[in-house]
């Protein structure tokens, strides 16, 4: 069977900018796939040039095994995307904005159970006949999404999908996407809200500075951070003995966030060398890492808070 994405050995230069570095990965069909990364990690320029945006310097991109360039026509029917930025008509109507994607990719008549369909799915069926410019700023963003879908491809990319839409729109396109992805669908994303692709996603590759930084499935990446998360709440944080103020990451007032290492860091003797030194311990809080602590170790930062 043919990966749902093939990325073999990608470079891409913009003059001086090393935009991507020899970026290898599949994404398998059927895979809830996440592509994260820090702003200028090169999730974008990566996304163009699956979509036949964008011409790589080096290496080949191939969906369900036809190469973007060479077979464009083929991979471009199989790939959706969904942009993050709101580009729409004003002039059509959402019904007419729809059918004129599917045709461009030869569907007619045919396909119009499948995109009233879309609309219901999505909460648009009401406003086929309206512009965009007369949809609120949500509305328009499911229009995206409809119009990435109308000519039924089976790999559908979703760059950064939720930006800026308030929680219950956010809700009610997870609902949905979940249903494509139980439907067959491949679905690619790229987000800054770790959480959603914690929640979401199968497997989990992250970018940072053009390289791919980490491959995996959440369950390995979060296993491989080896830090547990230590929050405290002292009568005088100002007193911390030296061995503790070491694993400090943050001081809050009368909170004190610290980072144990799970081979080495014990809270038990965390606390012992607290009440060594006189202060009183008014809560405790752990936490075991998420996604967000991870990205932020692959891409050389680190956590400063213990939420």
């Amino acid at each position: 069977m043919s990966a749902a994405v093939t990325i073999d050995s990608v470079d891409k230069r913009y003059g001086a900018v090393h935009a991507l570095d020899r970026v290898s990965f599949e994404i398998r069909q059927g895979e809830f796939f996440g592509l994260l990364g820090p702003n200028g990690a090169g999730k974008s320029t990566l996304i163009n040039i699956m979509a036949g945006l964008v011409r790589a310097s080096a290496g080949h991109v191939r969906v369900l095994g036809h190469d973007v360039v060479s077979e464009y026509r083929r991979a471009r029917s199989l790939l959706g995307v969904v942009p993050q930025e709101l580009v729409y008509d004003p002039f059509f109507s959402v019904w007419e904005m729809l059918a004129i994607q599917a045709g461009y990719f030869g569907f007619g008549a045919e396909n119009e159970p499948w995109l009233r369909e879309v609309l219901e799915e999505l909460d648009l069926a009401d406003k086929a006949e309206m512009t965009p410019r007369e949809l609120s700023g949500g509305m328009k963003r499911r229009l995206l999404i409809a119009q990435a879908l109308a000519h039924r491809p089976c790999v559908v990319v979703l760059d950064e999908p939720t930006a800026g839409v308030d929680v219950e729109l956010r809700q009610s396109l997870w609902r949905f996407i979940r249903r494509l992805h139980s439907q067959g669908h491949t679905i690619v994303l790229t987000t800054h809200y770790l959480e959603e692709a914690e929640s979401l996603c199968e497997r989990i590759a992250i970018l940072s500075r053009g390289r791919v930084r980490a491959l995996n499935t959440k369950q390995e990446l979060l296993l491989q951070h080896p830090y547990r998360l230590l929050s405290l709440r002292l009568d005088h944080p100002e007193r911390l003995p030296e061995s503790v103020e070491a694993l400090a990451v943050r001081h809050d007032g009368d909170e004190v966030a610290l980072r144990l290492r799970r081979d080495r860091d014990r809270v038990g003797d965390v606390l012992d060398a607290v009440y060594a030194a006189g202060i009183r311990v008014v809560d405790v809080h752990t936490r075991e890492p998420g996604l967000e602590e991870v990205f932020l170790e692959l891409t050389g930062r680190h956590p400063e808070a213990v939420a």
